[in-house]
């Protein structure tokens, strides 16, 4: 799925999983995103609803293929967003950081 095509209102039910590394979180991410690094996605992965409708996003793409493919065999209905946050971006989808200043490229 494209970036554009990530529903614009998430919540619980709606849920954008973003799998970058916390370095790369930082620099940006989408408002409302729920953040947990690929690596620790085996661990963590309770802290999403299953019945959510969930996207997942890394930086281009490649990671977030690997969280889905892993989430989907655990019992999640997940879809990757291709191209990841440099797509978001480039989009005009919102971003959000600490300082104000987000930029993923």
């Amino acid at each position: 799925m494209s970036a554009t095509e990530v529903p614009a209102e998430l919540s619980e039910s709606v849920v954008l999983l973003d799998v970058r590394e916390d370095d790369e979180w930082a620099l940006g991410h989408a408002p409302g995103a729920v953040h947990i690094p690929l690596a620790e996605i085996p661990g963590r992965f309770g802290e999403v609803d299953m019945d959510a409708d969930l996207y997942v996003v890394c930086r281009q793409g490649g990671r977030s293929v690997h969280a889905v493919e892993f989430l989907n065999n655990v019992g999640f209905d997940a879809v990757n967003v291709r191209d990841g946050m440099v797509a978001w971006q480039k989009a005009g989808r919102p971003l959000t950081n600490e300082d104000g200043q987000a930029k993923i490229y």
